[in-house]
């Protein structure tokens, strides 16, 4: 067992690392480690193929320095939240015992992000529960974890959050985790499928909504959040 501080998880490849990397990186500067999970090979994206885009995970990975990065072989696009789907997602945070989960936007443009934020939330609630069994790759019972925390990064849809994270000094680092993903970005061959996200105008947008996040805590760049639940403090300075 790897155990983390931090499992970030996205249901396509580059979903961390567009919404959620810069403070990734500004907890490891910290001395936290994290690990990522895709939980689809993104196999329905117009642009690259899943090969490729293993790779280009891989790449970013290094880039960010996270302690793994594992995929799981939920359906891109055709994925419902049962407990088959689900309890492969226990097993994973049984096996790391993050403290802290984050996971996709409750709601955004495309629909995958909000049913795998759900299905994300409920595994993090089952992987608590004594009486759901589970087993390693060795086939050893494993012991049961809830993470303390789920925090939603916001992604697409410019949502409001529940709080923000400054990211200024590592935003530069985040930026070339995302263009390790060549083949979805600006700057892949010219022959590929035009989409959404692969126009310059999108880096742009990306930007744009960091500074809108940082304005909001008179800092350059920021990441925004939503909590999965109400949280408790012991400090009022904590949220200075």
């Amino acid at each position: 067992m790897t155990k983390v501080d931090i499992l970030a998880i996205g249901i396509h490849p580059d979903d961390v690392e567009l919404s959620a990397s810069g403070t990734l990186l500004r907890h490891a500067a910290m001395g936290k480690t994290f690990g990522l999970l895709d939980l689809s090979r993104g196999e329905l994206g117009t642009r690259g193929t899943p090969e490729l885009r293993a790779q280009e995970a891989a790449n970013a990975a290094a880039i960010l320095g996270a302690t793994f990065r594992h995929t799981l072989d939920i359906s891109d696009g055709l994925f419902i939240n049962d407990p088959e789907t689900w309890l492969k997602i226990v097993r994973e945070i049984r096996e790391c015992q993050p403290e802290i989960v984050l996971c996709n936007a409750p709601d955004d443009r495309h629909p995958d992000h909000g049913r795998a934020s759900k299905m994300t939330t409920d595994a993090c609630f089952y992987a608590g529960l004594a009486k759901i069994e589970t087993f390693d790759a060795q086939g050893r019972p494993q012991e049961k974890w809830r993470p303390k925390a789920v925090y939603h990064y916001i992604q697409d849809k410019q949502l409001t959050p529940d709080f923000v994270m400054d990211i200024t000094p590592w935003f530069q680092q985040k930026m070339q985790a995302v263009l390790a993903f060549k083949s979805q970005f600006y700057g892949a061959e010219k022959e590929k499928a035009v989409t959404p996200i692969s126009g310059k105008d999108f880096l742009l947008f990306m930007e744009a909504k960091a500074r809108i996040f940082g304005r909001s805590i008179q800092t350059e760049y920021a990441e925004g959040f939503i909590f999965s639940r109400t949280p408790g403090l012991s400090n009022l300075f904590d949220l200075i």
